[in-house]
């Protein structure tokens, strides 16, 4: 169990935490929830010792262990992937190591000896024996090759890097493990082989994600900052968030009730307030309107932005035919001999092992890269909105954001580019900001903006969601499903894919898939399975 006592965290006049308590307790899976901002990782960390609070303290039961999944890609690069993993539970390794070096002494004493003794007798009982085996077979599960097991890290691929430090996290049973968006970067398989670990970990994990999909796989609890306070709910994400919504439906519409018995009865005052007859009366509603209390909902940290995708004119029955497509990169092939026809009313999901595969489809149709061979077509009716996955090149120079989207509206009057950028979560000063400093989640919302302005009649989405918080995501994920337009994307959050496509199409070096259905589906399909295995085993 971890217990945080009366814990306040403040920066300058800027108050994160204040006065918090919660207890984290074995058996659960409590997810951290909160806007942007609201101090998730900061409060992660005062539960890993990392930063310390102005007040209170974090208390954890003597003997037990915590583990924190590493951010730091490059901090064990001059070890092997087996010994970074076992690093996780940082005695054993200790130990380990100990014992190698006492051994390995020309001098071997009978100092020595006993120390050497003692120092066994501790890896026994913490299951030493069984160390490098039990962190293969993590690495197994987590799709490491057996063959990358001795390798040194700094010579692996980033996403590689993930998996081995979300190994190291959970190497040993922890008894308390604290993760920061374990799911960055994992591919579909890993993600579903974490869930089911989660699931069955009995110890105590507190997790921050921004995939619904995964919290609602693996939380028993959901904790909410806001206000700079944290609040437990029993429940994974969506429990809370319909509950939330649910709350503060009940608690408006019982507030406009109030608020039509107040202008009830201050009518009934004014018109009778001067009438003898009626005085004696009118002083009681008087009385009665003064007891009357209108019970405000504050207003959250929360906010939605406001995302709507409309077409300028619905597409023709032609949309978008691609013929024999293929492409490589100086890695290999990413593509070949891709056949589609986009119909209308498509809303199609692109998923892939290799992620470049996608951005080149994506790229080539959209007229920033080129395909090896094949070609594509689109229909005369169609006009399109792109978000690509890198946007860096729309983001140069010292223009504001009010000169930056007022490029691509045909409506240039300020007051209505300032309210589209209201909208879109930049308010006051903040439409003056240069686009050259902006963050990632607020360069993906002005690129969204840029969309909008166009009214498409087909999207072409590559990680939409990428740097978006989960208010962010559930707005982008509520404007495509209304959508009546075309969509062709890829994303990371499982909900979005499941809620909006009804077509899957994957793409491997060797083929691809085409399906009409869900994604999940495409991910439970036997047959789908069967295909995918055979695509992928004559590559390996």
């Amino acid at each position: 169990m971890i217990s945080v006592s009366n814990v306040s965290l403040q920066y300058g006049k800027r108050i994160l935490f204040d006065e918090v308590n919660v207890k984290f307790t074995p058996g659960n899976c409590y997810g951290l929830i909160g806007a942007n901002g609201a101090g998730k990782s900061t409060f992660m960390k005062i539960l890993s010792g990392e930063i310390e609070p102005n007040k209170g303290q974090v208390s954890i039961l003597p003997g037990m262990r915590l583990s924190v999944l590493k951010q730091n890609h490059f901090e064990f690069d001059e070890f092997t992937v087996l010994d970074t993993v076992m690093m996780g539970n940082k005695r054993l390794y200790n130990i380990m190591k100990e014992k190698d070096a006492i051994y390995a002494k020309p001098d071997f004493s009978e100092a020595d000896g006993i120390k050497a003794a003692e120092l066994e007798g501790e890896f026994g009982e913490m299951n030493g024996w069984n160390a490098e085996s039990d962190a293969a077979t993590l690495l197994t599960n987590v799709g490491i090759p057996v063959e990358s097991h001795y390798k040194i890290m700094k010579d692996l691929t980033g996403k590689d890097k993930v998996k081995i430090l979300l190994t190291q996290a959970i190497f040993g049973n922890p008894d308390i493990l604290l993760l920061d968006e374990p799911t960055n970067d994992l591919d579909v398989e890993t993600i579903s082989w974490l869930e089911n670990y989660l699931a069955d970990f009995e110890n105590t994990v507190v997790v921050i994600s921004h995939d619904r999909h995964f919290l609602d796989a693996v939380c028993t609890h959901t904790c909410d900052i806001d206000y700079n306070k944290l609040k437990t709910y029993t429940g994974n994400y969506s429990f809370w968030y319909q509950m939330s919504q649910l709350a503060l439906k009940q608690r408006s519409d019982a507030n406009k009730k109030m608020e039509d018995k107040r202008t009830e009865l201050q009518d009934f005052v004014r018109r009778f307030s001067a009438n003898a007859s009626k005085s004696s009366q009118a002083t009681s509603r008087k009385k009665l309107l003064d007891k009357l209390v209108i019970d405000e909902i504050p207003a959250s940290t929360r906010k939605y932005p406001g995302i709507i995708f409309k077409q300028e004119r619905e597409a023709g029955d032609q949309i978008l035919h691609i013929e024999n497509l293929s492409k490589s990169n100086a890695d290999g092939v990413l593509f070949k001999n891709l056949n589609i026809n986009v119909s209308k009313g498509d809303k199609i999901a692109f998923i892939a092992k290799n992620h470049l595969a996608i951005t080149a489809l994506f790229d080539i149709i959209n007229e920033e890269d080129t395909a090896d061979s094949g070609e594509y077509k689109y229909g005369t009716t169609i006009h399109k909105g792109y978000l690509p996955n890198d946007n860096a090149k729309y983001f140069v120079g010292d223009m504001n954001l009010m000169d930056w989207l007022r490029q691509y509206s045909t409506n240039k009057d300020e007051s209505y580019v300032r309210g589209f950028l209201g909208k879109m979560l930049f308010s006051g000063e903040e439409v003056l900001k240069k686009c050259s400093v902006l963050s990632g989640g607020e360069k993906v919302r002005c690129m969204t903006s840029r969309m909008m302005q166009v009214n498409p009649n087909m999207l072409i989405l590559d990680e939409p969601t990428n740097h978006l918080d989960l208010e962010s995501i559930i707005a982008y994920n509520d404007a495509l499903k209304d959508y009546t337009g075309v969509v062709l994307l890829t994303s990371h959050d499982h909900e979005l894919m499941q809620t909006v496509a009804n077509r899957i199409i994957e793409l491997t070096p060797n083929g691809f898939i085409d399906k009409k259905m869900t994604y999940d589906e495409y991910l439970e399909n036997e047959s789908v399975k069967e295909q995918r295995m055979k695509l992928y085993a004559s590559l390996a």
